[in-house]
């Protein structure tokens, strides 16, 4: 990467990664891996003639159309399953990558080829400033400023938002139990889609096949936001894996519910009911009273926690290695990974996961 400069945002798609760091250089994203659709902007990719793959072999410098090249800074960066998101502080959202669905929020062109293409889109049709972009599999997730929520994307299983099952490839505005709320977090990964209030209060949409939302319905598709009645205190973060997902109350509590792996041993496999993981699996202990979650993440089958003291704890499907834990098995409690420096923050994909740290020296 020449000089490899302060990374300050990561993601992980299917197979692919993103990072971004905050600078005012002229590169400011960088991708690898797979890049079938462009979803890392238009690079000379190696194709693989046998298996079909074109991908990026090490972090490459993706171009934007930026106006003031300068003075723009990237916030923040999302993947999809073959799309992206670049969120900048003053020019928009920058979208690339497979639109079929319009989770680009661009129209959709038929037969349109993305392989090898120049087309990086700008989207700025908000109420406020975007202050926060998230890809689900083949939809895609805006927040405001103003705390108002947009979507576009594939919307069949209800994971746009917009009370219905269509393709929208306009970013436009939800309402149902999130109107007139102050949204501060949204997450997605496959087709649910979890959303916090200033509040604390839990909101969801989307996919409920694995019972994510079945506190609120009986059926496996949920099309406009709905109020979440957990009675487990105010709620700082969610983040919504594949088929699980997880929640970090104001206390420093972690609760998961959802299918798979969820992080209480091998015998807990489903839940309607979000169930708390001991907080002694953390590292909390008597000795230790003041170790607190800070942060939950999730990917397409696999969970993580950060610490306050920068340590990164991971379970779920260890799909291909992915949780970093030095052996092959699935993690049916939190393990802490070893690593090098203290854990700033970690992105998690279908089969593989970036965490960023910060060195002890």
């Amino acid at each position: 990467m020449g000089t490899v400069l302060h990374i300050t945002s990561a993601a992980c798609g299917y197979g692919f990664t993103l990072l971004s760091s905050n600078t005012t250089d002229i590169t400011k994203v960088w991708g690898m891996g797979l890049n079938k659709d462009s979803q890392l902007g238009f690079q000379r990719s190696i194709r693989d003639r046998t298996k079909g793959y074109e991908y990026v072999l090490e972090p490459s410098p993706i171009p934007l159309p930026l106006e003031k090249p300068q003075q723009t800074r990237v916030l923040q960066v999302s993947c999809g399953r073959a799309h992206s998101l670049i969120l900048t502080d003053s020019e928009g959202v920058f979208t690339m990558g497979n639109n079929s669905y319009g989770q680009c929020g661009r129209k959709i062109v038929e037969d349109e080829i993305y392989s090898e293409s120049h087309l990086i889109h700008q989207l700025n049709d908000f109420d406020s400033r975007v202050v926060q972009v998230v890809c689900g599999q083949d939809h895609s997730l805006f927040r405001t400023e103003k705390g108002t929520v947009f979507a576009c994307g594939w919307g069949a299983d209800g994971q746009t938002g917009l009370g219905h099952y269509n393709i929208t490839s306009i970013p436009t505005k939800l309402g149902g139990d999130i109107t007139g709320v102050n949204i501060i977090q949204v997450s997605s990964y496959g087709d649910c889609c979890l959303a916090v209030s200033d509040e604390g209060d839990l909101f969801g949409w989307g996919n409920s096949e694995y019972l994510q939302l079945a506190s609120v319905t009986e059926t496996t598709q949920v099309s406009v936001p709905r109020h979440l009645p957990f009675k487990i205190g105010k709620i700082k973060e969610a983040a919504c894996g594949g088929t699980g997902n997880v929640v970090l109350t104001e206390e420093g509590n972690v609760f998961v519910w959802g299918y798979g792996i969820l992080g209480k041993g091998p015998n807990l496999t489903e839940t309607a009911v979000p169930e708390m993981i001991p907080p002694s699996l953390f590292g909390w202990s008597d000795l230790n009273p003041d170790v607190r979650v800070a942060h939950v993440r999730c990917g397409l089958s696999q969970f993580a926690a950060l610490t306050n003291r920068g340590e990164l704890f991971v379970w779920g499907k260890n799909l291909r290695g992915c949780l970093g834990i030095g052996r092959m098995e699935d993690q049916y409690f939190p393990w802490r990974v070893t690593v090098p420096g203290e854990v700033v923050d970690v992105a998690c994909g279908v089969d593989h996961m970036v965490s960023m740290v910060k060195s002890f020296t």
